[in-house]
């Protein structure tokens, strides 16, 4: 059974309508073939006007919707021979940023990113994609292999925040985030991001000072959720709504402020309610990435990632 947003109750309603007639025996006086293509001309009429106008606070929604593709379904089909590295050689290792070595389209890159789970066991195992510590010194130890070798870097951002528990910041939570954020920066290899889903706060991007930086359509980055945000200022997460709105966390807003390279069209509908034209949507725009940053040099790389950061905001001064 699909899932549905608050938002999208006039269209589960219609599909539903369009599944009973679908069971309904055929008879006589009514064309019921007829009467269902009319509902799912009008259902797809409703959802089109529906994702034409989402708000910020639904964009959050969408970025979370379980049945979105996350990152285990890019690895599945867009990276083969893959072959996972853990352990931060500190601590421990942390199943929440899943890591490795692969080949993408024939080329070999280190890829890693935030796994949120699929069902209540793999979200409890991966920690509903919220790393602790031992996952950004994972992070930071692989993007250094990864510069060693001469490998393009490939990560994949979708996380509510980094874990905030008491253990973590015992464990040098900050620290640990801000050494996986100099090591992005650093690197001499092609680096390139995409927020598939949620990009929360420096969790996030710790595995995102890349090149290039891409977005789903509905996916959102922010340096706080917008619960965490009200809860701040109006001491309350019930004016979340507005925060949203405040923190220009969409895809459109961070094109428009120089956070985010490109942005890549969802199915209508949200990425869940295609997820195989999804991922290979953002196949072709890694795919495209890459070609960019072909035949450049270390030096060049640094510089332009350096100048790529330093120039954010700028262009909507």
């Amino acid at each position: 059974m699909r899932s549905f947003l608050d938002f999208e109750q006039p269209i589960a309603e219609l599909e539903s309508k369009i599944e009973e007639l679908r069971h309904l025996p055929g008879a006589a006086d009514i064309n019921i073939a007829d009467e269902v293509a009319k509902l799912q001309g009008k259902a797809e009429r409703l959802l089109r006007q529906t994702y034409a106008r989402l708000t910020p606070w639904q964009k959050v929604q969408v970025a979370r919707h379980p049945e979105r593709p996350h990152l285990s379904d890019y690895l599945a089909a867009l990276v083969t021979d893959f072959t996972p590295l853990a352990g931060d050689r500190t601590f421990a290792e942390d199943r929440a940023i899943i890591g490795g070595l692969g080949r993408f389209r024939g080329t070999p890159v280190m890829v890693m990113g935030q796994e949120k789970g699929a069902d209540t066991e793999s979200r409890v195992r991966h920690n509903f994609g919220m790393a602790r510590p031992e996952g950004y010194r994972k992070a930071r130890r692989l993007m250094e292999l990864a510069d060693r070798f001469g490998l393009p870097i490939l990560t994949m951002v979708d996380t509510a925040g980094a874990y905030p528990g008491i253990g973590a910041e015992e464990r040098g939570q900050a620290e640990a985030i801000a050494r996986a954020i100099e090591a992005g920066l650093a690197v001499g290899v092609p680096f390139v991001s995409v927020i598939i889903g949620e990009g929360g706060s420096g969790g996030a991007i710790a595995l995102a000072t890349a090149n290039r930086v891409l977005m789903l359509e509905h996916a959102v980055y922010s340096v706080i959720s917008p619960e965490g945000c009200a809860s701040i200022l109006w001491r309350s997460a019930e004016n979340a709504q507005e925060a949203a709105e405040a923190l220009k966390l969409t895809a459109q807003d961070l094109l428009r402020l120089g956070v985010a390279d490109a942005i890549i069209p969802e199915p209508l509908g949200g990425a869940h309610r295609d997820r195989a034209a999804t991922v290979a949507a953002v196949g072709d725009a890694i795919a495209t990435a890459f070609q960019g940053l072909e035949g450049l040099d270390a030096a060049s790389l640094r510089l332009r990632r350096r100048e790529k950061f330093l120039a954010i905001g700028q262009s909507a001064a």
